[in-house]
């Protein structure tokens, strides 16, 4: 009795943290898409009458403005767009190219997979940081190079969770059969094996999204992200620094909106894990 409400109480909780991350992530995500529509002029309007105005005190400025006078709000989902961006077309990135390297590694192994798990294990053990500070002076920075890095430095992790399950797979009797038959080895990987397989990767995509909306976040506060004439929420953290003691909203929302987003994103992939494998055995 004891064990059926313990279940009963997880199973409630687990369905809180779903709809929990639902909320935030589908409600930031809203805003994010009609952003547009809400703020025409994509808050980079200037207005130094009401520089540094407090949350609350003006009708027209809710979380207050900025040194600019620009509309704190407006850039804090504004702004959005740009992390959001990051996050997912880096995730989807690294998804595709880890995906295919994990895949043909781990069917045909060989020389083939010792080339690229070595290669793996070289990336692996060079620090993020220095990456990407080496990243960006060869190459420079902006949207699109942020998201290149990114995707260079996560494909390794979608691969190895790919090349692990597809060793544990491919001795299996159904691809067995496909190959007696004379199925193709093309046809084998994506129609029989990556079925089998996408579920701890949609975990951990989901997860790196939030990871990488940290990094751009990080990397962007350094000056190292995107290019500081775009919104942005670390740039907008890197902007408010110097006024945290006299004017705190201009970092503390910025800062906010990544935590709720982030914390969104967490518990809708704590959830997938669960929902995914319900014994728990899922490991990344």
């Amino acid at each position: 009795m004891t064990a059926a409400i313990k279940t009963d109480k997880l199973k409630r909780f687990k369905n809180l943290e779903f709809i929990l991350g639902v909320l935030l992530v589908g409600g930031i995500g809203l805003a994010v898409i009609f952003s547009g529509w809400l703020f025409p002029g994509g808050g980079s309007e200037l207005n130094l009458a009401y520089r540094l105005t407090p949350p609350l005190v003006e009708p027209g400025f809710p979380l207050g403005t900025d040194p600019l006078g620009r509309d704190v709000l407006a850039r804090v989902i504004i702004g959005g767009e740009i992390s959001l961006k990051v996050g997912v077309y880096s995730a989807l990135g690294a998804v595709v190219i880890g995906i295919i390297m994990g895949l043909v590694s781990g069917y045909y192994g060989g020389f083939l997979d010792m080339i690229v798990m070595r290669f793996a294990d070289v990336q692996l053990a060079l620090p993020f940081i220095l990456l990407a500070i080496t990243f960006i002076a060869v190459i420079g920075g902006g949207l699109t190079n942020m998201i290149i890095l990114l995707i260079i430095s996560q494909w390794v992790q979608y691969a190895r969770l790919v090349r692990g399950s597809v060793l544990s797979l491919r001795d299996r009797e159904f691809i067995l059969a496909a190959k007696a038959i004379g199925v193709k080895d093309i046809r084998i990987l994506f129609q029989h094996l990556l079925p089998n397989l996408i579920g701890p990767v949609i975990v951990l995509m989901t997860l790196n999204v939030a990871n990488n909306i940290l990094l751009e976040s990080s990397l962007t506060f350094l000056g190292l992200g995107v290019d500081p004439v775009i919104p942005s929420w670390g740039g907008m953290l890197a902007e408010g620094r110097t006024y945290l003691q006299t004017a705190w909203w201009v970092s503390v929302f910025p800062g906010l909106a990544i935590l709720l987003t982030v914390l969104g994103l967490n518990l809708l992939g704590d959830w997938l894990r669960d929902a995914l494998d319900p014994t728990g055995r899922t490991s990344l």
